[in-house]
């Protein structure tokens, strides 16, 4: 008897969706491992299985190049994109929550590991986004800060492209784009 319960208790948490990522007392979830399906541009891509039943997740603190839009794919966002496949697509990663889960586009929004460490900060320390912190995602904002300084200075990635490129980037408040 004891284990038909548990049977009809686990197959009510896997429909609710709460198998292993049901949101504590607190709101963040635990961490998880999932598959990187498929990278959708330089900081957003699809996982499986999904959170939450959803497979898109947003990293947290980058702002990679838009490879859509009105104007077409911003500068730099191919590169960044083609970067994130080779080093995300078909792998499996770590996923940290912060205590914010979802961005105002439903997407979840992640600290996405693989490879050893983190992938948003190995994207702005080759300069591949800048940085973009939206509170009360900002546990690792020194770290990611420290990344774009880097590569800032040394001008690598999209920190090299001249200023009439640059212009054309999203503002996040570190001295680009906003329009040309």
């Amino acid at each position: 008897m004891r284990s038909a319960r548990a049977r009809v208790l686990l197959l009510l948490l896997v429909l609710l969706g709460a198998g292993g990522c049901a949101a504590p007392p607190g709101g963040s979830l635990p961490e998880r491992e999932a598959v990187v399906s498929r990278v959708i541009d330089g900081d957003t891509v699809e996982v499986s299985p999904p959170v939450r039943g959803e497979e898109d997740v947003r990293l947290i603190g980058v702002d990679a190049p838009e490879l859509g839009g009105p104007g077409g794919p911003q500068p730099y966002a191919r590169r960044a994109a083609a970067f994130a496949e080779r080093r995300l697509e078909g792998r499996r990663v770590r996923l940290q929550f912060g205590p914010e889960l979802e961005d105002r586009y439903g997407r979840v929004l992640a600290y996405v590991y693989a490879g050893g460490g983190m992938f948003n900060r190995r994207l702005l320390e080759r300069g591949y986004a800048q940085l973009a912190l939206f509170p009360p995602n900002t546990r690792y904002a020194a770290s990611l800060r420290r990344a774009q300084e880097e590569a800032r200075e040394a001008r690598r990635g999209l920190w090299g492209l001249p200023p009439g490129r640059l212009c054309r980037l999203a503002d996040r408040g570190n001295g680009i784009g906003g329009g040309c």
